[in-house]
């Protein structure tokens, strides 16, 4: 079998045929028309399971079975195999997604799931943290403890919000991180309050206006595991139980 042929193959599978079926039907397209013995001789499967694969390619609209002794199968033109493969797909995808959207639609019960995420591991998190800094509109608060998590995209994207009118506000307890902080133009740099600067498992922590926040640790191998949420009750609350706990940031006018 050649590369091509196994490509072909596996093509016809995702497209829901077995591997018997995909055979078969490209068999007989090889030789025009043909009995099961005929078939067989041309591609690896067996006469005996040759019967049964052509009748559910029949079922399936893909060949045409001509009741003679022996009997004699010849496989439908290709722009009509492929119109019913396409279709086929077409029907299942709509059946999935139906499912999905009628059980989106589905009351969840009395209980309300708000939108908390788990994102583990340095690059994600850097990616997550510049996409919530990104769509803060009027106040944001960086914090991070080691200098490895203040990227250069999250340097730059606090530059950019900062530029675009947003107060932002960098906090650390690590003198070369504040130092980097007050480097970046229109970015207020604090320190935490004493009682937090002992803890040695935090790693990130982003506010973005009323409704969003994300919140890493870092493990002693160095691992960071983050949840965040936006837009949401949770969100809110944890906002407000943050600012009252660690006085920061600064009161808003």
């Amino acid at each position: 079998m050649t590369d091509d042929e196994g490509e072909a193959l596996a093509a016809f599978e995702r497209l829901g045929l077995t591997t018997y079926e995909a055979k078969v039907f490209i068999g007989l397209h090889r030789i025009g028309s043909g009995t099961a013995r005929d078939v067989s001789e041309v591609v690896d499967v067996p006469r005996s399971q040759v019967y049964g694969v052509a009748e559910r390619l029949e079922e399936r609209g893909l060949l045409e079975v001509q009741q003679s002794n022996p009997i004699r199968y010849r496989p439908v033109d290709i722009d009509e195999a492929r119109q019913i493969l396409r279709e086929r797909f077409e029907n299942e995808q709509d059946r999935a997604f139906e499912y999905v959207e009628d059980i989106r639609r589905q009351p969840a019960g009395e209980e309300e799931l708000e939108d908390i995420w788990t994102v583990r591991g340095r690059d994600r998190i850097d990616d997550r943290v510049v996409d919530r800094i990104a769509d803060a509109e009027e106040r944001l608060v960086f914090a991070a403890r080691l200098p490895a998590l203040l990227t250069d995209a999250i340097a730059a994207i606090l530059e950019e919000r900062a530029a675009a009118g947003v107060d932002v506000v960098g906090v650390s307890a690590t003198s070369a991180v504040r130092n980097r902080l007050e480097r970046l133009e229109g970015v207020t740099v604090r320190s935490p309050p004493v009682s937090r600067q002992g803890d040695d498992r935090s790693g990130r922590m982003v506010l973005t206006d009323d409704d969003g926040v994300l919140l890493s640790v870092v493990d002693a191998d160095g691992s960071e595991t983050a949840v965040w949420s936006a837009d949401s009750l949770f969100a809110s609350v944890l906002i407000q139980l943050i600012e009252t706990g660690s006085e920061m940031p600064p009161d808003r006018e």
